[in-house]
């Protein structure tokens, strides 16, 4: 059985609320992101005591910590390139001191993983940006080694990482034993890339988490998101491939699709395709 999870702050802020319409379908792993109004990584003490009370309570487990690291601008400067999902603002000085924050945190919930990016995109990906990219995140490997966590590289198509090509490059060139691959095929989609087989093949060998969110492929080069099953995604062939690979992580719905009544109405029917295309 594949695992599923969702990032629950797609379902609501409330996580008690989020965690028991998880539970409905079978579900005990949390992504946790938002809760409460808060991203996690800004939440005070009081607030990380009422989440940990909430796991408890439902029975659930944490696989991944979300965060916004490095999801800034590569040559420090301090104007916001894009959405971080209700996290602060913070330059690339502001990203190690945020790292030792989240690996607290994951430890905290026992998380095995935390989410990172790889810096807003600014123009073209070079050879010489690339050179840029691992030369800021190797210093954060090695402190995630020390740790004893794996930060896992999202492909972000509002980043300079956004196919599955271009990201399992970076984490092959860094060779951290601290560092994998978090594969989000929407946002291969939007980054222009096939997602699948096409991204799939690059990312596999690195994969060890995935977010799922489907679109459709519109006239004017965007996309809509869509209940998931029923965009452009061949979600069935990437779970397929999933489960005949044995893949044993953690599969996560991160909806994006808007139904007018709200998170929770836009959530539940994509939870719903997203555990009939794995069976």
């Amino acid at each position: 059985m594949l695992r599923l999870s969702v990032i629950t702050d797609e379902i609501a802020q409330d996580l008690s609320h989020a965690l028991a319409v998880m539970a409905e379908y079978g579900l005990k792993e949390a992504e946790l992101r938002n809760v409460y109004g808060k991203y996690i990584v800004d939440a005070d003490e009081e607030l990380l005591v009422r989440v940990e009370q909430d796991l408890a309570a439902a029975g659930f487990t944490v696989p991944c910590i979300d965060t916004p690291l490095y999801k800034c601008a590569l040559g420090g400067a301090e104007e916001a390139m894009g959405a971080t999902h209700n996290a602060q603002e913070r330059t690339l000085a502001d990203q190690l001191p945020l790292l030792e924050k989240s690996i607290a945190l994951a430890k905290r919930f026992n998380a095995p993983y935390i989410r990172i990016f790889a810096f807003w995109k600014r123009g073209p990906l070079t050879p010489q940006i690339e050179d840029q990219i691992a030369e800021a995140l190797a210093p954060a490997c090695k402190v995630a080694e020390a740790a004893g966590v794996t930060l896992l590289l999202e492909n972000e198509h509002a980043c300079y990482l956004g196919t599955g090509a271009e990201t399992a490059r970076m984490v092959a060139r860094l060779n951290s034993p601290a560092l994998k691959m978090l594969w989000d095929p929407g946002n291969a989609l939007c980054a222009g890339e096939l997602p699948f087989p096409t991204g799939w093949e690059a990312a596999k060998p690195y994969t060890a988490h995935i977010h799922v969110k489907d679109a459709k492929q519109l006239e004017d080069n965007k996309q809509q998101w869509v209940v998931v099953g029923e965009g452009d995604i061949d979600f069935k062939g990437q779970f397929e491939a999933l489960k005949t690979s044995g893949f044993s992580g953690v599969i996560a719905l991160e909806t994006h699709y808007k139904h007018p009544d709200g998170p929770e109405a836009s959530s539940r029917p994509c939870l719903e395709g997203m555990i009939k295309l794995c069976r």
